[in-house]
């Protein structure tokens, strides 16, 4: 008699897939509401949102102060524009105090602190590396055209870098050229991870899933995520006008803000 073999090898089909989650769309009052709430949760913890603004704004400093060391006064205006683009990074430990606070849990220091050291074992730390990709990215464009439209401009210092900018021919060509070229890699970058960092830290999944559901995000509702994307791009520009001093208070109120709009615009999870 022949006997039966049992096959204990489950389908293909049976192996769990991660879904990706639903996608709101979202509308102006979106914005307005998440802007109270992000400004709420500032003022409930001033001093530690503070102190993220303020290790932002002292990196800054530091690191036009390097430029200007090394002599690449070239360098300082790029790296003043180009240096928010690593702001949604740099709000993790925000996005995580409102998460905290919005499900009523206490914390201190030592807690925020924890969680932001443990996203190094996490997807956090692919999406680091995409950011600084992209500001790497920047700051080599800028360097090429640089040399292409300006190669027979001379500057010493950075008051001569800032007259041949704003008033010659060359430079005002230059400043279009950089400003297109920011405008669309602020986009992407923009696109990338307006929701995928606080959903990182929110949920256990890939950044390519993350990144796949801010851009869609953004697809969703183009006209309101244009808005926010303009509102701060504007205030962080401001910001760094008082010697970086500004992100102090718009850095946290930011991501507090942005934690709250990607509540908005992501379905939670389904168990």
């Amino acid at each position: 008699m022949a006997s039966k073999t049992e096959d204990t090898t489950p389908p293909d089909n049976t192996v769990p897939q991660q879904s990706m989650p639903e996608v709101n769309r979202l509308t102006a009052e979106d914005i307005t509401a998440s802007l109270k709430a992000g400004f709420s949760d500032f003022l409930a913890h001033p001093v530690m949102s503070g102190f993220f603004g303020l290790f932002y704004a002292v990196f800054g400093i530091l690191f036009v102060w390097c430029l200007v060391g090394l002599g690449k006064i070239w360098m300082i205006i790029p790296a003043a524009v180009g240096f928010p683009l690593v702001a949604p990074f740099a709000a993790a430990g925000l996005y995580e105090m409102s998460r905290r606070m919005q499900k009523g849990e206490s914390f201190g220091w030592s807690e925020i602190l924890s969680v932001m050291a443990h996203q190094r074992k996490r997807e956090m730390g692919w999406m680091a590396f995409v950011t600084l990709f992209i500001f790497w990215v920047w700051t080599y464009q800028i360097r090429l055209w640089l040399a292409i439209i300006l190669q027979k401009a001379s500057f010493s210092d950075f008051e001569g870098f800032m007259n041949t900018i704003f008033f010659t021919s060359q430079g005002w060509i230059f400043l279009a050229v950089g400003t297109c070229i920011g405008a669309f890699l602020s986009a992407v970058l923009f696109s990338v991870t307006v929701v995928a960092m606080p959903m990182l830290l929110d949920r256990e999944t890939n950044f390519v899933s993350a990144m796949l559901t801010s851009i869609r995000v953004v697809a969703e509702s183009p006209v309101v995520m244009l808005s926010w994307a303009a509102i701060i791009s504007v205030t962080m520009l401001l910001s760094l006008v008082p010697a970086f001093l500004g992100l102090i208070f718009t850095l946290p109120i930011l991501g507090h803000t942005t934690w709250h709009l990607y509540q908005r615009a992501v379905s939670p999870e389904t168990n």
